[in-house]
């Protein structure tokens, strides 16, 4: 789910954050969804659970993210407009991250479809 570049520029904690705001932003991820626990992102990527728990909580203060107890981590309901500025911080960001243009354009494609196709 999640694509972490332990050399980046970017810190580990910032890249789980981007990626999870991107997620809410797109509707991957939609309010009540849950999350993994701090422990078990932690293990799937091979990183301290201290950086998680730094994520999680910059996201629950950017108030995307709630935490029930002994229940988990959630998804809040999105009250955030979106618009072009978040998608050029977002494409800047991956490009950054070194995903090239073709990449971002086959994800597009995959979200969107061929859009051209059905036009004509």
């Amino acid at each position: 789910m999640f694509l972490i570049k332990l050399q980046g520029k970017e810190s580990i904690y910032e890249q789980i954050r981007s990626q999870i705001t991107l997620f809410i932003e797109k509707g991957i991820l939609q309010a009540d969804d849950k999350l993994p626990s701090v422990r078990s992102l932690a293990n799937d990527l091979g990183i301290n659970p201290n950086t998680v728990q730094k994520a999680y909580s910059q996201l629950e203060e950017d108030g995307l993210i709630y935490t029930l107890n002994k229940k988990g981590v959630f998804v809040k309901a999105a009250v955030k407009e979106h618009n072009l500025e978040d998608v050029s911080y977002i494409i800047k960001s991956f490009r950054d991250k070194g995903i090239s243009r073709k990449e971002i354009e086959n994800i597009v494609d995959m979200i969107y479809g061929d859009e051209n196709e059905t036009s004509n």
